[in-house]
């Protein structure tokens, strides 16, 4: 198959990652509809089709990874990527046509099996019973090579679009924060450039694996600052709630932390030391992975797991545009995002992931795409 052909196999329209038959599939097609400019849903399919093959001349696409199984203790990030760009249009009945004028491109989901997290961890029965169930309409040789699980079909799919255009610059929705692994994977694959990770997070996400699981929200970082050697370019801001100090993970394992105490006492101080932090070690770009529950839980409730006394909305905001401005984006995404959560629906923690996702693609292709642009 070609790229593009693999592509339309492995994901599905923006919003169409879950699976849906009745309950819910009514305001999943209305976002469609709305997203795409279309009626039904033979146009919701052409359009993203179109939007696959625009994939070589985009400045950024958007990718949603509904899965939420990589999480450890309440559910319901699933559908934060279809929560997200259902807020999106609300508040800006324009978006689509800006962001299509600004070269940001929304490629669909990821297809989720919400059984499944990693092809890792699949028996050869389950693999072949899950490729039947997702790619039965395709030649058997030809999905034998097929991933199922939801990270696995995340990194395929970016690095078939980093094939496509090596200059894309990726941000996803999630979904939990095990979906950042995929992207720190292709990262390493495919940048040329000294990239870091900036991670706004009430955690460190910095266990080895957790209950014998190597990828999950809790581990994904320690994998990814692997990749990056153990040498500084993991910043993490915010961290709150760890059994071990700030000494145990920056000793250890040579990352950066700035926490959420330290912030507060001086946020524009902080800014300027993890921008001068990255610039000391010659960082071209940086993967901003935004935890949702790095903000304070008062701003941000709607989260697996929120932890109150974090970041200001502001002072994220804040870091977003130093870094776009001093540095430069190379990927981004808003994970953690579950409205389900809360007692108001997650709105005003949606309504926050908006904001961010907004600032983070105005940082990477202009500031017209920003809130209140």
């Amino acid at each position: 198959m070609s790229p593009l052909d693999e592509l339309a196999a492995l994901l599905r329209p923006a919003g169409g990652g879950l699976f849906l038959v009745s309950t819910g599939r009514a305001d999943q097609l209305a976002m469609q509809r709305r997203l795409y400019g279309v009626t039904d849903e033979a146009g919701v399919d052409a359009a993203f089709r179109r939007n696959l093959a625009a994939i070589a001349d985009a400045r950024v696409v958007v990718l949603g990874c509904p899965s939420d199984v990589g999480a450890g203790f309440l559910r319901g990030a699933n559908v934060g990527p279809q929560a997200i760009r259902t807020a999106l249009l609300a508040s800006d009945g324009d978006w689509p046509a800006r962001a299509a004028a600004a070269g940001v491109v929304d490629i669909g989901d990821v297809f989720v099996i919400p059984q499944l997290l990693h092809d890792d961890m699949l028996s050869v029965a389950q693999l072949a019973a899950s490729r039947r169930a997702l790619y039965g309409h395709l030649p058997e040789e030809t999905a034998a090579n097929l991933p199922v699980s939801p990270l696995s079909i995340a990194e395929r799919a970016l690095d078939l679009v980093y094939r496509l255009n090596p200059r894309v610059v990726p941000v996803v929705l999630g979904g939990d924060h095990s979906n950042a692994w995929p992207v720190a994977a292709n990262l390493a694959r495919h940048r040329r450039d000294r990239w870091a990770i900036v991670q706004p997070d009430a955690h460190t996400d910095l266990l080895p694996e957790r209950l014998g699981i190597k990828i999950c929200f809790a581990t994904w970082s320690y994998h990814a600052n692997e990749l990056l050697g153990r040498d500084g370019r993991l910043v993490q801001v915010g961290v709150r709630a760890s059994r071990y100090d700030r000494g145990h993970w920056e000793q250890g394992l040579g990352v950066r932390q700035f926490w959420a105490d330290e912030v507060k006492a001086d946020p524009a101080g902080t800014i300027r030391a993890i921008v001068a932090h990255l610039k000391a070690l010659d960082v071209g770009s940086v993967y901003f992975s935004n935890d949702i529950d790095g903000t304070d839980s008062i701003w941000a409730d709607a989260a697996g797991t929120p932890e109150p006394d974090g970041l200001e909305p502001d002072f994220v905001v804040d870091l977003i545009r130093a870094l776009g401005r001093e540095i430069g984006l190379c990927a981004a995404d808003v994970v953690e995002v579950a409205p389900p959560l809360a007692r108001d629906g997650g709105k005003q923690t949606v309504e926050l992931a908006v904001r961010y996702l907004r600032e983070s693609l105005a940082a990477i292709a202009g500031p017209e795409l920003a809130p209140g642009a």
